[in-house]
């Protein structure tokens, strides 16, 4: 950020199938709130995707991390192309990019707003609204292990999952201290499988409990995975923050995404506080709807709220999401793509003109 006017570097990329229609719209908030609150924001376009590698054969180019580099931030889109064997574009680009700018937490609020249909039973925004932090760099994402006599009756896969005391410990660490910074229930739960998983979820429990005792204020709890996603569906009150490693965070916050309405409102942030970090939403590249102008931009908008207040503009991240709570309770009709009622950029410029209410 420049002296003087608020400024900020933004890296942003698109990406496949509907990513950059949802972006556009993420930007068009960005540059409307930042009129409002008095700074600005640089944007440097990146054409990573699907499209590119079909043309080139490339995923990133080995500059590309330096460029991220220089950015505060990143939005990204959607990464995913039918054409394109799954896991190339994921591992190549999502993946390094975590990896390579040590983005070592997902952070994923899971927030039921009012109007949203949730399909748990009797529950409301008052029941819905927690957050997972997942550590994002190790785990069975790490990419330890291999095959032998590869295609025989006799073949063998392993897949390790890696994990360091000083990764363990970071995640576990940002996660007591954002328990605090959200100021909920103060309360922090430790998602594993320690009756099975002895080796690795040894390490988490036992520096979870030697952690603990710096936050005091902060009360802690632990569930194996499957009582956290039976709890998730039967009482989700009963989580504020959750913490888990690399796999278990992927599976539970897709399970988080629907009860808090389904993927066309769920966003994360994949995390370096010391760094650049990359916010995205979830829903993928929807490829069925690309260039139909009709696919639900409102995680994307999300996601550049979410960014907002990693970049310390707190106030300008409290318009976005107040005004997608006004989108929502006043116009849209459903999330689903097609169904809102309103054009992709309808709902951008919706949200948009709500952001000064």
């Amino acid at each position: 950020m420049s002296a003087g006017k608020r400024s900020y570097d933004i890296g942003v990329m698109p990406g496949d199938g509907t990513g950059p229609e949802v972006v556009r719209e993420a930007v068009k908030a960005l540059d409307a709130v930042a009129a409002l609150e008095g700074f600005s924001v640089n944007y440097t376009h990146y054409d990573f995707g699907g499209a590119r590698y079909l043309k080139t054969g490339e995923t990133l180019p080995d500059s590309a991390m330096d460029e991220f580099r220089k950015q505060q931030a990143i939005l990204l889109g959607a990464i995913g192309h039918p054409e394109v064997k799954p896991g190339i574009l994921e591992k190549g680009i999502l993946l390094r990019t975590r990896f390579e700018l040590d983005q070592y937490i997902n952070l994923r609020p899971v927030k039921l707003y009012p109007s949203v249909d949730t399909p748990l039973k009797d529950k409301g925004p008052e029941h819905i609204d927690f957050v997972v932090v997942r550590e994002n760099t190790e785990g069975l994402y790490a990419g330890a292990g291999g095959t032998l006599k590869k295609g025989t009756p006799d073949e063998i896969a392993v897949q390790e999952s890696i994990n360091t005391r000083k990764g363990v410990e970071r995640c576990l660490r940002f996660a007591f201290n954002y328990t605090l910074k959200r100021a909920r229930d103060n309360k922090l739960t430790l998602c594993g499988k320690t009756n099975v998983l002895t080796y690795a979820f040894d390490l988490w429990e036992r520096a979870f409990h030697e952690i603990a005792p710096e936050y005091p204020a902060v009360k802690t709890d632990y569930a194996h995975v499957d009582a956290i996603c039976m709890w998730m569906v039967k009482n989700p009150e009963w989580f504020d923050v959750i913490v888990t490693d690399n796999m278990f965070g992927d599976i539970i916050t897709d399970l988080g995404a629907m009860i808090q309405g389904g993927m066309g409102i769920a966003a994360g942030g994949n995390i370096n506080p010391e760094g650049t970090s990359m916010f995205e939403p979830i829903g993928g590249s929807a490829p069925k709807y690309t260039g139909q102008n009709v696919i639900n931009p409102l995680a994307a908008i999300c996601a550049a709220q979410m960014m907002l207040d990693q970049l310390g503009e707190t106030a300008a991240a409290a318009r976005i999401e107040k005004a997608v709570i006004t989108c929502l309770s006043k116009d849209i009709k459903s999330l689903q793509a097609g169904r809102m009622g309103y054009s992709t950029t309808q709902v951008g410029d919706l949200v948009a003109g709500y952001l000064d209410a």
